[in-house]
């Protein structure tokens, strides 16, 4: 708890791996009265009509119809990082709650993660780096082989902010680019980084040597890649997800890998995370798989906080709030 004059603000934890960042703890102070879940719910009544904003970090509190009712001066819920998948965005609508996210704090590094992903998975590191250090390895083998990246066709599902800078980055690999999305892009931002538009998953699929999903989780796009679409890939492509790993039918991606359907797999996203210890995917020596970072930069996490804090500020005054998401 902190001070009591200030606008109450609902967090999940001021320390610990499902709380708020600590480095930033002093900074939200400034603006409010931090209110941990475990301080509301041991007193609910007293607290309840006191806090004014959710600030979801790291996908937590959750926030449910229960918690809603709960919280009757409730005007803003801000949530850090580009995806929404964790909110009934319709529920807390109907309360006269605004929903502002930070899409634009995560672009940049979720992007710089995803060609690092591209290029391991490519190129092999983390079994190079393996072979490297084992306390076995007597000499390097001259097959060690990865695919070249430069000059090769990426397919880009999720042309949005994310995958765009995908885009300019790949360019600059002097990577043929081919993209999916529910939108297309205009013509002279399809120019500016040399993409093509694929009006059909399926010819993305079929002409790729690699695939990055960096599309939104929707129930239009839950199983997006499937055993269907893992057949219509190259033998020798390699998959890519930053998005989220409900984009995935995880089952079948293990058999694709395991018979070499596809060549290898690189994920920062998962489901569940993290996966049970004793998962399938742990085993495989073609997927490269990290820890859901693709925002996880000192400078970016600044920036989503500020971000969060400004649209915060922006509700209780009654101003036009930063990055609302305004409910389709």
């Amino acid at each position: 708890m902190g001070d009591q004059d200030l606008p109450g603000v609902l967090v999940s934890d001021l320390e610990g791996p499902h709380g708020i960042c600590e480095d930033h703890a002093e900074d939200l102070k400034r603006h409010f009265n931090l209110i941990t879940m475990q301080d509301f719910l041991e007193n609910k009544a007293q607290l309840g009509p006191k806090i004014q904003a959710v600030y979801i970090w790291g996908g937590r509190p959750a926030v449910s119809q229960e918690l809603l009712c709960s919280l009757p001066s409730l005007k803003i819920v801000a949530s850090a990082g580009a995806g929404l998948d964790h909110l009934d965005l319709g529920l807390v609508a109907s309360f006269g709650v605004k929903v502002a996210n930070t899409p634009h704090a995560v672009s940049s590094p979720t992007a710089d993660l995803g060609m690092a992903l591209l290029l391991a998975a490519a190129r092999r590191v983390v079994e190079g780096h393996q072979l490297a250090v084992s306390p076995h390895t007597e000499n390097f083998p001259t097959d060690y082989m990865g695919q070249q990246v430069t000059g090769a066709t990426l397919g880009i599902i999720g042309m949005g902010s994310i995958g765009y800078k995908i885009a300019q980055r790949a360019r600059a690999f002097e990577m043929k680019i081919v993209y999916h999305n529910r939108k297309r892009r205009k013509l002279e931002e399809e120019e500016a980084v040399g993409a093509i538009y694929c009006e059909r998953l399926d010819d993305l699929l079929q002409s790729s040597d690699f695939v990055m999903l960096a599309v939104s989780l929707t129930p239009q796009t839950q199983g997006l890649i499937g055993k269907r679409e893992l057949r219509l890939m190259k033998p020798t492509a390699i998959l890519v997800n930053i998005g989220r790993g409900l984009l995935v039918d995880q089952d079948a991606l293990v058999e694709a890998l395991q018979t070499r359907l596809i060549k290898a797999a690189a994920l920062d996203v998962t489901y569940p995370e993290p996966l049970p210890r004793d998962h399938p995917l742990l085993e495989l020596k073609n997927i490269i798989l990290t820890p859901h970072i693709g925002s996880a930069t000192h400078q970016a996490r600044r920036q989503m906080m500020e971000n969060l804090v400004e649209s915060i500020l922006a509700s209780f005054s009654g101003l036009p709030i930063p990055n609302e998401v305004l409910l389709k």
